[in-house]
């Protein structure tokens, strides 16, 4: 049972970045709208060309509609304090924040795994890719992702938000999130944090396993592949997806491996994967993936000639 006397928390924002506001303003609004616009155009890239109906790209698409509402559920809000208003966010809505940062982000990296996944099949498997990607199996792979993200999040918030919070309400960090918030809690939160870090931890390094033996798989498939072209081929289909994991799992390694915690560094590591990592992934899928450049200057050539006549 909750016995909180709190109504609101308040953000104290990113660490040491003091008289920054304005600067920082106009930095997050153009990295967000970027974001938003990028993925977008993918996400129209792919729904309007008949040729992209396929199960990389239907993940693909997904990709690009979590990369559009992971950074919406903590960036609008930070850019509302950053512009000179209230930094107050309601005891509910700090709940609601900390449930979809760990829905969307989990199911975010299960949808990186089951990626890998289409891509192992696609290389090893090539003959047999429709039959084992099949429509049903992509939505089963999607809804088991989306079922994950949804019970992680669950656990996660239960847990935080069980314990009465009654006194300083000050949250050390630009979003609610489970280490800035326990610490507010009036009551032993040893359990709650053991929880959390076991989770998060054990989900991560389960997906990244998963990822790694999909592509120690494809690496040792490709180095089969007798022709150096055949070889180019078959690893440009993965490298976009395999530099977008690394941008999406960098930052997370980098937190895990300071051998001393740095409230600095840890927000500025939060910023590259819930802000600036979406806006890579657009420029990385529309930069080194073919199918969607053409796909997206046939939907530009379209609008032009239509604008024209």
């Amino acid at each position: 049972m909750n016995h909180t006397e709190l109504n609101e928390f308040i953000l104290l924002g990113i660490p040491q970045t003091e008289g920054l506001e304005t600067v920082l303003l106009l930095i997050f609004s153009f990295i967000y709208l970027f974001t938003l616009l990028g993925n977008l155009l993918i996400l129209l890239a792919i729904v309007s060309s008949s040729t992209l109906h396929t199960p990389m790209y239907f993940f693909l698409g997904l990709l690009s509609i979590l990369d559009m509402l992971f950074p919406s559920v903590t960036c609008p809000k930070m850019l509302f304090y950053l512009s000179g208003q209230s930094r107050a966010i309601s005891y509910k809505g700090c709940a609601v924040q900390l449930f979809f940062y760990h829905f969307l982000g989990s199911m975010e990296g299960c949808l990186y795994s089951v990626m890998a996944y289409d891509r192992f099949v696609a290389i090893c498997h090539p003959l047999r890719y429709m039959l084992i990607m099949r429509p049903g199996v992509c939505v089963g792979l999607v809804m088991t992702a989306w079922l994950v993200g949804c019970l992680q999040a669950t656990i996660l918030t239960s847990f935080t938000f069980q314990l009465p919070y009654c006194g300083p309400n000050r949250v050390d960090h630009f979003f609610c999130d489970i280490p800035a918030v326990l610490p507010l809690a009036c009551a032993d939160s040893s359990l709650a944090q053991r929880v959390g870090s076991t989770n998060v931890g054990f989900l991560a390094l389960k997906l990244w396993l998963s990822i790694c033996a999909s592509y120690t798989r494809i690496g040792i498939a490709i180095l089969r592949i007798h022709s150096a072209e055949g070889r180019q081929k078959a690893f440009s289909t993965c490298s976009a997806h395999l530099t977008a994991i690394l941008c999406a799992y960098g930052p997370v390694i980098i937190i895990y491996l300071q051998p001393t915690p740095n409230p600095f560094l840890s927000a500025t590591v939060q910023i590259l994967n819930n802000i600036v990592s979406p806006m890579l992934n657009s420029l990385i899928y529309s930069l080194r993936n073919k199918e969607v450049k053409s796909s997206l200057k046939r939907i530009f050539y379209n609008v032009v000639f239509t604008a024209l006549d």
